[in-house]
Order: structure tokens, then C-alpha cells, then sequence
């Protein structure tokens, strides 16, 4: 899976996206829950926004960025896309320590047949 840093620039304030914001929020939190999105919001001072994917490969990333709503509604100027290999940070210790921990109780727990 590789990772990508996404900027949106807008064309409009925020007031002007107000109207395709929940549509933008809704999509946001989707993808997030389904693992895809894994950081975004704006950026403080800026008529921007960043965000961090995992997808296969930039061709997901594009349908993904299609379909958003900000995009789709002409509110995104401009677009600036730069795959990225974080390796280093405290998040980096966290995602490995969780990785850890998950693949350790899930060696050690057994399945129960029928749970769910």
C-alpha cells in the first residue's frame, strides 16, 4: 500500500464551500472508516486542506479524488499530489506498537465458532 499527501487549494472561502461541506465531511469520514483516509483537515492560515491516504496506487487515489465532493462541485483550484514514505515519529512507534500488539492477541486468542 503506498501513501499519499493530497493539498487541496481552493477557489472559493470556506463560506463558499459551506453548501457541499457535509457531502465533503460524510465522504471524508467513509473513507476514514474504511482505512483509506488516514489524516486531514485544514491547514491554519491557508485557503487549504491536506490529507493522507493509503491506497494501492495513485490510480485509486485519482477515483477517490474524482469522486469528491469538493472536487466535483469546482471548488478545488488546484490539486498537488506527492506520494510518501513516512519512516520516522512518534506516530510511526504507535502504528508499529499497535501493529505489534493486534498481531500478538490475535495469535493468542483463539476464534470462538460462531462469534461475532
Amino acid at each position: 500500500m503506498a501513501k499519499f499527501v493530497v493539498e487541496f487549494e481552493y477557489n472559493v472561502d470556506r463560506a463558499g464551500r459551506q453548501g457541499l461541506h457535509p457531502a465533503h465531511a460524510e465522504n471524508l469520514y467513509r473513507l476514514a472508516e474504511n482505512g483509506v483516509l488516514l489524516l486531514g483537515g485544514p491547514l491554519v492560515g491557508e485557503n487549504s486542506g491536506l490529507l493522507v491516504y493509503e491506497v494501492e496506487s495513485r490510480e485509486t487515489l485519482q477515483r477517490i479524488l474524482e469522486e469528491e465532493p469538493y472536487v466535483k462541485g469546482g471548488v478545488v483550484a488546484r490539486t498537488r499530489i506527492q506520494e510518501w514514505a513516512p519512516g520516522k515519529g512518534s506516530w510511526i512507534s504507535a502504528v508499529s506498537t499497535a501493529k505489534n500488539v493486534s498481531k500478538i492477541v490475535s495469535d493468542e486468542v483463539p476464534a470462538v465458532e460462531g462469534a461475532h
